[in-house]
């Protein structure tokens, strides 16, 4: 018996139509890696544009991650990888290439940075750490960091993100952390340091801190429940810490306090591995208070839908707020 069943042939727009949005998610995909303020929001523009741009791009982002890339990869590195590779870039071979890349190098855009770097966390995790002269650290999400002692003088170097030291009272020389623009001085003391878009923030728990900007060499002593931001041009203003809001994230979780929703959404995608956009303005001013666990973003973004009568739509490693 013959089978006569014939299948549509496909759309040829339609097909253009899809192989052009996924061509622009991949771009969207490299832009992103370092991306400015204004090619965020075109980003945004772009992903409410039209609903195949998301779909498009939580696909070219879950292959981007996936583990046939993460092989590729692995593969190319034993010199084993025409097959492997041709399989994958016949449907995308933009990811594939540019995911290879990455990974190659050390699976990190940033590499003279990882370099640098003796201990490294990624979005989401947090890390805990013994330095040689007795100083515990606790690392934050999507932080570089290095350390050494050289004849008995500690020295640290935060090069990205956010860390808790606890400095003990028997050092013979005070310990020194450079955080971008600022050289912190201690001794017995609990405090955390950040740098996050060229700007150093400090937030002092317990004893004193010595402070000096590197550019101009002005300094200041910080001491218990004050905190205070470094940029360039030397120092903001001291404001007294709240260590159950400023330094929750020691204790695991995320806390807010009347705080508007646009900052609650950045803090979160601190520890999210993919995109939060929203695409409702009104929510923006809306005032949050919550205590939340913070290796759960994506349950935050789904409470913070409900309490606003949000329309949550999720894709792999993508999230909108319609």
């Amino acid at each position: 018996m013959t089978d006569t069943h014939q299948s549509a042939a496909p759309d040829p727009t339609h097909e253009v139509l899809k192989n052009s949005a996924m061509d622009q998610a991949l771009d969207w995909l490299i832009t992103l890696e370092c991306a400015s303020e204004e090619q965020k929001n075109d980003f945004n523009l772009w992903l409410n544009a039209d609903p195949a741009h998301a779909q498009a791009f939580a696909k070219a982002n879950a292959i981007w991650n996936g583990q046939p890339v993460l092989e590729a990869a692995q593969t190319l590195q034993t010199r084993r990888t025409p097959s492997l590779l041709r399989r994958i870039s016949r449907h995308w071979k933009h990811v594939a290439a540019a995911a290879v890349l990455m990974l190659t190098v050390g699976s990190y855009s940033n590499v003279p940075l990882r370099l640098q770097a003796d201990h490294l966390t990624v979005v989401g995790e947090r890390q805990r750490l013994q330095l040689e002269d007795g100083s515990k650290v606790l690392l934050n999400t999507n932080s570089a960091f290095s350390s050494k002692v050289v004849n008995a003088h500690s020295s640290a170097r935060l090069l990205k993100g956010e860390a808790f030291f606890e400095i003990p009272a028997n050092l013979e020389f005070p310990m020194t952390v450079d955080a971008g623009p600022v050289r912190v001085s201690v001794r017995d003391t609990a405090f955390a340091v950040s740098y996050l878009n060229g700007e150093a923030q400090v937030r002092v728990q317990r004893g004193d801190v010595d402070l000096r900007v590197n550019t101009i060499g002005t300094q200041m002593r910080l001491s218990a429940g004050n905190s205070v931001s470094i940029g360039p041009n030397g120092f903001s203003r001291t404001v007294p810490l709240n260590p159950q809001i400023d330094l929750a994230w020691v204790e695991g979780r995320l806390v807010f306090e009347n705080c508007p929703m646009s900052k609650v959404l950045d803090e979160v995608r601190r520890y999210y591995p993919g995109w939060i956009v929203n695409n409702n303005e009104k929510l923006a001013n809306v005032a949050v208070t919550g205590n939340y666990r913070l290796d759960q973003p994506l349950d935050i973004v789904r409470s913070l839908a409900h309490i606003t009568s949000s329309r949550l739509s999720e894709y792999p490693s993508l999230v909108i707020l319609n």
